[in-house]
């Protein structure tokens, strides 16, 4: 899981390159998940069994359900590393939301920080995803809903999404095991409802800035 959430952020990063805006940022990933979607399409083909089928499908749909400490133990070490990565790019982040120009001129090692930040967010979503199932749009969603109150700065908003991300998980987790429902509502497909029309209202309001 870690070697492909780096070869996955590698490939984001070469696409829309360190200091793209949001919307290349989207658009690249949008390629890199039809390009993962079409592999997982094929594992569910070769599936030696319907039980593997429904394993596949089940991780696809992500849930906290019948996680453990045993999880958090697996996870953990790569995800406090990663981490600890992330958090020395601070500055770096900061000098790049003004250019790769003006962040060389500071100082900024742009070939140091991109492989830093690779492996950084490679671990901490590849440990992440391992033991919870893909659960989408948190890392997106909740970056701009914190970013009012942290201020607007990559550096700034490190610590507050990483808490923020956690509290919106465990808070949709509580929420579908409470739904009166014949059977629980994966976690993934959740946070993708509420993904979804977040990101339809972000962009209809970068279009009325830009009218």
């Amino acid at each position: 899981a870690i070697a492909g959430a780096l070869a996955g952020v590698a490939l984001l990063i070469g696409l829309a390159g360190l200091t793209a805006s949001v919307i290349t940022f989207i658009l690249a990933g949008v390629i890199l998940q039809s390009l993962a979607g079409s592999g997982v399409a094929l594992a569910l083909s070769l599936a030696p069994s319907p039980w593997a089928t429904q394993e596949i499908f089940n991780w696809l749909m992500g849930s906290l359900a019948d996680r453990s400490m045993e999880e958090v133990k697996l996870a953990l070490p790569f995800i406090a590393i990663g981490l600890v990565l992330l958090a020395t790019l601070s500055r770096a982040l900061d000098a790049l939301s003004l250019g790769e120009a003006t962040a060389a001129s500071l100082g900024v090692n742009l070939a140091r920080t991109q492989l830093v930040l690779a492996v950084g967010v490679g671990l901490v979503t590849g440990a992440s995803v391992a033991v919870s199932g893909v659960i989408g749009f948190v890392g997106l969603v909740v970056p701009h809903i914190v970013r009012t109150l942290a201020g607007g700065t990559p550096g700034q908003l490190l610590l507050p999404s990483a808490l923020g991300g956690a509290a919106l998980l465990l808070a949709g987790d509580m929420l579908m095991r409470v739904l009166p429902l014949a059977t629980e509502l994966k976690l993934g497909i959740a946070m993708s409802a509420l993904g979804a029309p977040f990101f339809l209202a972000m962009l209809i309001a970068m279009r009325r800035r830009t009218v």
